[in-house]
């Protein structure tokens, strides 16, 4: 059975590191994603959120990294990550909130 996520419980968080701007530059967008999310679910939550249109959506589980402190191991939960492809003449800017 599947529930209705908002766009909110879709999308976490943009993505703002060295490669994710220079993905910019080709007129892509990265963001942190539910890890139920489909890439439709994604591309209709983009396209609600901030008015754009959205050419195609690519996903990326990444899989957590062991961390040790003081002795003990832990491991970080694995992330969902959504690379969106915006149509031509289409932007986000990032860096204001919504």
């Amino acid at each position: 059975m599947t529930t209705k996520r908002s766009a909110y419980d879709v999308i976490v968080a943009p993505v703002i590191t060295e490669k994710a701007t220079l993905a910019s530059e080709a007129n892509q967008v990265i963001f942190k994603v539910n890890r139920q999310a489909t890439k439709t679910e994604i591309k209709a939550a983009i396209e609600s959120l901030f008015k754009v249109k959205v050419k195609a959506v690519n996903t990326i589980v990444r899989k957590g990294k062991k961390k040790a402190f003081r002795g003990i191991t832990a491991v970080l939960s694995d992330t969902k990550r959504a690379v969106v492809t915006l149509e031509d003449g289409q932007s986000i800017d990032v860096t204001t909130g919504l």
